[in-house]
């Protein structure tokens, strides 16, 4: 199938896809607020520059939407039907770079957390699996 929208146009929809402050990451945000914890937000000195950083316990957070970053198994990551191979590797870039980036984070003495965007349905889930990695060990 063809897109029908020109590649100016596509270019200009696709900048207005928000870097930070997605819907997904307020939810957490706000989660991580009510339980207590506080943060700093995308920190660019940091590797992948994390949306939630806890520098005092050297932890951080990452939310993913499932589509952008192949959230495997999820009915929110399927691809397009049009210009699949853009796609496949679009997704593949993404994960590799979440990949490289959350193993540098590790390297260099930091927890590293993914929370993906279809784990929101279950606040009460998502807050334990909060707690457990926020907690003092």
């Amino acid at each position: 199938m063809v897109d029908h929208v020109s590649k100016t146009k596509r270019s200009e929809m696709m900048r207005l896809v928000r870097r930070n402050g997605s819907s997904a990451e307020l939810v957490v945000r706000r989660l991580v607020w009510t339980m207590g914890y506080r943060y700093r937000l995308n920190v660019k000195r940091l590797p992948g520059s994390p949306d939630l950083v806890f520098p005092g316990r050297r932890k951080v957070i990452f939310v993913h939407g499932c589509f952008w970053h192949g959230h495997p198994h999820c009915s929110k990551s399927r691809l397009p039907k049009t210009n699949i191979p853009y796609w496949e590797e679009k997704i593949r870039m993404n994960r590799a770079r979440d990949e490289r980036v959350a193993a540098e984070l590790a390297r260099d003495g930091w927890g590293v957390l993914v929370i993906w965007q279809c784990e929101q349905r279950d606040p009460e889930a998502l807050a334990k699996k909060v707690e457990a990695f926020l907690r003092p060990e």
